[in-house]
């Protein structure tokens, strides 16, 4: 059927709105990462009656043997490249992006997947609550892209990523049923399994392969803190009998269906907070000096690093955004950490011993509990940004190897091969991120208008995950495999858990509609011809970019 016919029949049937015009197919080509694919057509759900009528209609193609793919977008921040698709983009912000219900007994905050995730932790606020996995692009991401990435951030030390904080969801899956998910007991499970519909054969079908396979799961779970990638099966049944869907859902990035609804729990907010900063002169000690920080009976909510590099990048880009706050020559380290502790008391009694520990190892620090200063402080995190928005010419930061995740004793061995890599390429390494988890982030500056830019791209890349598959690490910790991570997966499992994934994806999805070329079936072949010919952040200009 020619795309102007399929955009005719959708808008016919759907209450939202469907575009093909080219000015909206080419705003919706890119997202925060390095790959453009051009969507045939945009449509705008208005409820969740508008997704299943797409699903299905695109299942119906698919039973024809002609799918066309689905993508669930949100605010278009995702850097692995699965907010783009070549069929139709759900876009959710324009309708779906309510806050739905918030329970004040329970905490627990019912939204949909277009809200703006800034919003939500205003209106948490207001009631002395917040989501604590936030990522740091939060004032202009959406819930939805956060469950489908299963994002976190620097509060994730201490309180884990969003798969820890859902507790249910409504998803559409391939054929245009609506499930909901939450964890059943094995007598709810066993009416799931009766079921004579495609859920019912979703579950049964799930069920068997988790059975049959519970020993290769359990075999290949990687020692990191936190993990995007691949599908999170060893979460899904319960040494009881339990059974649940949710946190397979949350980080496939809808590959197996799409969330029209979700249902998280929340955290009580504390607005005070207890700094330490550390200037770390050698990289080996603050490792150790992380090591027994994690130890601490209470622990800190937030264990940040910049490096050196990053720090004197800023000094010559942006000299006034660390003036007053720390001067050349800068440590090799710099941690921040944080707690936040409800009573205020705890907060500094753990500041202080987290000081000792510091003192221990002859490492420079100090203890700030004003509100102001501590703004200051974390502006050395947050300079950050000014590497991710620079540009020369066309020469850019882009995030092509930016999310690796490896176990925290190898923190050093992680940072030393990250130097190597960039020395080979001669190209700066400018390091920051969650240094608790052993998640680093960093972006190369590179011209992807230039051959040898593009070829570096690669190299990279390829440097850059077999470094942390190496090191026993994950591909990624809060960013998702998309496109870009997704060629690194069976490396990264090993094939016979990668065939389970791919099973898994079958299951869901067997015309291949949901959000195809992401997590499963790509190698490096299929991305090559992806890569943009420049990079912009363009569509996200109305905001202030943070990393």
């Amino acid at each position: 059927m020619p795309i102007n016919k399929v955009a005719h029949y959708l808008q016919e049937h759907l209450a939202g709105e469907v575009l093909s015009s080219g000015e909206a197919r080419q705003h919706f080509a890119t997202d925060g990462s390095v790959f453009k694919v051009v969507p045939s057509l945009i449509v705008y759900p208005k409820n969740e009656s508008d997704v299943r009528k797409v699903a299905r209609f695109t299942w119906q193609m698919g039973e024809r043997g002609r799918p066309i793919p689905i993508t669930a977008r949100g605010a278009g921040t995702d850097q692995s490249g699965a907010a783009i698709g070549s069929g139709v983009i759900l876009a959710f912000t324009a309708h779906m992006n309510r806050l739905l219900e918030f329970d004040t007994k329970s905490g627990n905050v019912t939204v949909e997947p277009g809200l703006n995730y800034g919003k939500l932790e205003q209106a948490l606020h207001t009631h002395d609550r917040f989501l604590p996995p936030y990522p740091a692009s939060f004032e202009y991401s959406t819930l939805g892209g956060a469950i489908a990435n299963n994002s976190s951030g620097e509060k994730s030390f201490r309180y884990g990523d969003t798969r820890n904080f859902v507790k249910s969801l409504r998803v559409v899956l391939a054929n245009g049923e609506v499930i909901e998910t939450k964890r059943l007991n094995k007598r709810e499970l066993s009416k799931k399994l009766g079921l004579a519909n495609f859920e019912g054969e979703v579950y049964r079908q799930l069920d068997t392969l988790l059975e049959e396979n519970r020993q290769v799961i359990k075999d290949h779970q990687l020692n990191v803190t936190k993990n995007s990638a691949g599908y999170a099966l060893g979460k899904v049944k319960g040494k009881d009998g339990s059974f649940d869907l949710t946190p397979l859902i949350v980080g496939s990035q809808g590959t197996l269906g799409v969330v029209t609804t979700a249902t998280l729990s929340t955290e009580y907010y504390s607005k005070t907070t207890t700094l330490v900063v550390a200037h770390c002169d050698s990289i080996e000690v603050a490792e150790e000096a992380i090591l027994e920080l994690r130890k601490l009976p209470d622990l800190p909510s937030a264990i940040e690093a910049v490096d050196a590099n990053l720090l004197g990048f800023v000094q010559r880009q942006n000299p006034n955004l660390l003036k007053g706050v720390i001067d050349a020559p800068f440590p090799k380290l710099v941690l921040l950490i944080e707690f936040d502790n409800t009573n205020d008391r705890a907060q500094k009694r753990m500041a202080k011993r987290a000081a000792k520990i510091l003192d221990k190892s002859q490492i420079k620090n100090q203890v700030e509990d004003d509100p102001d200063r501590q703004e200051s402080l974390w502006q050395i995190r947050r300079s950050a940004a000014v590497v991710t928005t620079y540009a020369e010419g066309s020469a850019r930061a882009l995030p092509i190897i930016e999310d690796g995740v490896v176990p925290v004793d190898r923190l050093k061995d992680y940072l030393t091969g990250l130097y190597e890599i960039f020395d080979s390429q001669g190209l700066e390494a400018a390091l920051w991120g969650h240094a608790g988890d052993g998640n680093l982030h960093v972006q190369p500056i590179l011209d992807l208008g230039q051959v040898g830019g593009r070829q570096k791209v690669f190299r990279l890349i390829e440097d850059y995950y077999n470094l942390v598959i190496k090191l026993g690490g994950s591909t990624t910790g809060e960013h998702g495999d998309g496109r870009l991570r997704a060629p690194y997966l069976s490396r990264l499992y090993g094939p016979e858990l990668y065939g389970l994934f791919a099973k898994v994806k079958k299951v869901f999805d067997p015309y291949g509609t949901m959000n195809p070329g992401v997590k499963i079936g790509v190698d490096l072949e299929d991305i090559k011809p992806l890569l943009r010919n420049e990079y912009s952040l363009a569509h996200l200009l109305d905001h202030l970019p943070r990393s």
